[in-house]
C-alpha cells in the first residue's frame, strides 16, 4: 500500500496553479485580469502560472482584440478538468487517512492512554 500523495500531480499543487485551477473549473472561461485579482497574483506571477499550465494541456488561453489593446481569456481544457478533480479527489484521500483507525497497541509505560 502507498501513500496517496504519490498521486498527487506537482504541476497542479503549486497554490497559485491550484487556485486558478479552482477558479476556472467553475467558470466557462476568465479574462486574465478577472482571474488575476480573484486569486490575487501580481500579472507575472499569474502569466508564468498560465504558461505552465497551458503546456501541460491543462488550460486554454485566447486572445482577443479590444479596440488598440489584447484581452487575454483562459478556460479550462477537458484534460485540465479531469486532472483538477483527480488531485482534489487525491488531496482528499491524503485528509481522510487520520480517519482511519491505528491498530491496537501495547501501552508504553507511562502512557496515560
Amino acid at each position: 500500500m502507498t501513500h496517496p500523495r504519490r498521486d498527487l500531480d506537482s504541476l497542479i499543487h503549486s497554490p497559485v496553479r491550484f487556485s486558478v485551477l479552482a477558479a476556472l473549473a467553475h467558470l466557462e472561461s476568465a479574462d486574465f485580469r478577472f482571474l488575476a485579482d480573484l486569486v490575487e497574483v501580481s500579472d507575472s506571477s499569474l502569466s508564468q502560472s498560465l504558461t505552465a499550465l497551458a503546456d501541460a494541456d491543462l488550460v486554454e488561453i485566447r486572445k482577443e482584440a479590444a479596440g488598440r489593446r489584447t484581452r487575454t481569456w483562459v478556460r479550462i481544457t477537458d484534460h485540465g478538468s479531469e486532472a483538477f478533480s483527480q488531485h482534489v479527489r487525491t488531496l482528499q484521500e491524503i485528509a481522510d487517512t487520520g480517519a482511519i483507525e491505528q491498530p491496537s497497541r501495547t501501552p508504553l509505560k507511562g502512557d496515560a492512554s
